[in-house]
């Protein structure tokens, strides 16, 4: 059974940096995100761990652990919001204690995504892939990216659509003269191995494939017994996306997660758009998706509104969702059932 959380009108945000901390160069900008979310009507803690940065971490695994246990205990706050991702989250697991995991949201990406899956994959709880808080601090918000709040204020056994952005960001910083955090110049276009209309169905599960990929064979990376106690057998749909690795490193890490059986009861896999993915001696990431298609002949879209290239849609990991494509648009809708 999935338990879904719900943002209601003036939730109070727990901020704590499970991987990377603010430094003092990062801190207006952050102060910034936080102002933002209070003119909506929010409100914002910081943890201790915020305002550290030292060696690629906030803070020690286990210090960064009891400050997101402590958040999860605290009924004072209803969400949690990183203020970003980083490199080294993983240090934490070990240290959460997951059965203190309450209801209540964590939204985030990138290393976050790995806290996101753990968390799911061992309680149930549906957690949120979408923006981080700093992707939150313009005085406008672009329509794919404001999605995080509709989505996360679904009720239990509500639906919610998205469709495809626009346009996307194919690289660079923000324009300083625009209000937007983006700035979003590539005509989208989602992708698909195969020709013609591609439809995909089943719940969700994912995140960065460069950081979720470690916790195959531990604990945490149980997704046989998600699969089989917490959605009883229903089919996964992966979605992954991939932040800084190469094409012959993604072919290794997705030959792994097959091995280690996380795409048995798959019913397809979805790619988000990726400023990585560098060919290596002419192996493309297009070859690495439809070798992938076809050894387990599963439907694969790419270049899906998801991951380190803005913007994103809010994905829900243990939600059933419906994905339709066609003429390089696209389309989902989440299901929040049990």
């Amino acid at each position: 059974m999935i338990t879904y959380p719900l943002l209601n009108d003036g939730a109070a945000i727990g901020v704590t940096a499970s991987s990377y901390g603010v430094s003092p160069l990062d801190r207006k900008l952050f102060e910034q995100a936080c102002e933002r979310m209070k003119e909506k009507g929010y409100r914002v803690h910081c943890g201790e761990t915020v305002f550290k940065q030292n060696k690629a971490k906030s803070a020690s695994g286990k210090t960064r652990a009891e400050e997101f246990n402590s958040m999860m205990q605290d009924d004072a706050i209803d969400l949690i919001i990183p203020p970003w991702g980083g490199e080294l989250l993983i240090e934490m697991l070990e240290y959460i204690d997951f059965s203190l995991v309450q209801e209540k949201w964590i939204l985030g990406f990138s290393d976050i995504s790995l806290l996101l899956l753990a968390i799911t994959l061992q309680t149930g709880l549906a957690t949120a892939h979408g923006p981080s808080l700093a992707d939150l601090r313009g005085k406008q918000t672009d329509n794919t990216t404001a999605m995080w709040q509709k989505v996360m204020s679904t009720i239990r056994g509500g639906s919610i659509m998205q469709k495809s952005s626009a346009k996307y960001q194919q690289e660079g910083g923000v324009d300083v003269n625009s209000p937007f955090i983006f700035h979003l110049d590539e005509p989208t276009v989602w992708k698909s191995v195969t020709a013609g209309e591609v439809t995909l169905s089943g719940r969700l599960l994912g995140g960065c494939i460069d950081v979720i990929r470690h916790i195959i064979g531990t604990p945490f990376g149980n997704v046989q017994y998600f699969q089989q106690n917490m959605i009883h057998n229903e089919p996964i749909l992966w979605y992954l996306e991939n932040c800084e690795l190469n094409t012959v490193d993604l072919r290794r890490s997705l030959v792994q997660m097959k091995l280690a059986g996380w795409f048995e009861h798959c019913s397809g896999i979805m790619f988000g758009r990726s400023g990585a993915n560098r060919p290596v001696d002419s192996y493309t990431v297009e070859d690495c998706y439809k070798e992938l298609s076809e050894e387990l002949q599963l439907p694969v879209i790419y270049d899906v509104d998801f991951g380190h290239v803005p913007p994103q849609l809010t994905l829900i990991n243990g939600a059933y969702a419906e994905v339709k494509v066609q003429n390089g648009a696209g389309r989902i809708t989440q299901y929040f059932k049990d």
